[in-house]
């Protein structure tokens, strides 16, 4: 059976919690990492030596690195659902998944922890501000990508979606003085139907 190792209010295990939630792939979860710890031990770092979650580990092959870890459940579980199977399909997926870690996360790393991880006497408003207005416009991006789409490929969910989804859940939770994009909420609406999203995802912050 798959085994997951990660915490499950990581966004990062989100990732594959949904996926797997959405395929019906049984596994098993272990809590690694945050206040649970044991990503620096030496039987993690064997399997992970970046000591940071999640891992999966199928059969004998072990995988780090969240949006590879989705790639690979969706090929192997969802070609023709949530894996595209046109190269062109597949290549525009696997782009917005690239966007999500170079163009969203470095905005949502100072606002999500800055707001949620952080005690506020000790918050660093000047890079929380800084954070939402870069949100702001990059999610502009996602808005205009999203007209006449119920889902970033089109009328059914991706793996594009789940990665960038699970940051914008974030950042529309956290930020409700934003500018209108009914685009990207209607979206975020659509993917809050989805029951991996409703297990997995749309859960307090923490």
């Amino acid at each position: 059976m798959l085994k997951i190792l990660g915490r499950a209010n990581s966004a990062n295990v989100q990732k594959v919690l949904w996926v797997c939630e959405e395929l019906g792939v049984p596994f098993e979860r272990e809590d690694y990492g945050g206040p649970f710890g044991k990503t620096k031990d030496k039987a993690y770092t064997d399997l992970n030596p970046n000591s940071v979650v999640p891992t999966i580990i199928d059969g004998g092959f072990v995988l780090w690195e969240s949006n590879a870890c989705t790639r690979y459940l969706a090929a192997k579980h969802g070609k023709g659902t949530l894996c595209p199977t046109d190269p062109q399909e597949y290549a525009d997926a696997d782009r917005w998944m690239d966007w999500q870690q170079t163009t969203v996360l470095p905005f949502m790393t100072p606002v999500f922890w800055g707001l949620v991880r952080t005690a506020e006497a000790d918050r660093d408003m000047a890079a929380i501000g800084a954070g939402i207005e870069r949100g702001n416009a990059v999610f502009a991006i996602l808005d205009r990508r999203l007209e006449g789409r119920k889902f970033i490929m089109g009328d059914r969910l991706t793996m594009a979606d789940i990665p960038v989804a699970i940051q914008a859940y974030r950042f529309l939770t956290l930020v409700t003085d934003r500018p209108a994009m009914p685009n990207l909420e209607a979206w975020m609406e659509n993917c809050r139907a989805t029951k991996g999203f409703k297990k997995w995802i749309d859960l307090p912050l923490t």
